[in-house]
């Protein structure tokens, strides 16, 4: 039983990092403040229950998991509140979400409406 909790702990753990790994690299690579505020909350939220619950399992029933529950709970509610603020204040300064087809790996803002520039 013993192997079995660490091996699904490890598979977990390793998740976790994945989920961070390819968050981050969306935070990098995606397009605008609103898209990217989406990889972070997705690494936040995703990946740190999966660390969260490896670790979890390491430790057994003990007063160490309920610490870790609470540290998470802790991360949840202010995840939730900072990307709330994020958005708000991105919408307030006149930031729009950008739309239209995506060329190559970043979306053309404003399609169409080139020749009213000139």
């Amino acid at each position: 039983m013993s192997i079995l909790l660490d091996l699904l702990s490890w598979v977990l753990l390793l998740a976790g990092g994945g989920i961070a790994i390819v968050a981050g690299y969306g935070v990098v690579r995606l397009p605008d403040v609103y898209t990217r505020m989406h990889a972070a909350s997705m690494l936040d939220s995703l990946g740190a229950l999966c660390v969260f619950l490896g670790l979890a399992l390491q430790t057994g029933m003990t007063l160490m998991t309920l610490k870790l529950g609470i540290a998470y709970s802790f991360l949840l509610l202010t995840t939730a509140v900072a990307a709330h603020i994020l958005g708000k204040s991105a919408i307030k300064s006149g930031l729009e979400p950008l739309s239209g087809p995506m060329v190559g790996s970043v979306a053309r803002p404003n399609v169409g409406q080139e020749a009213d520039a000139g």
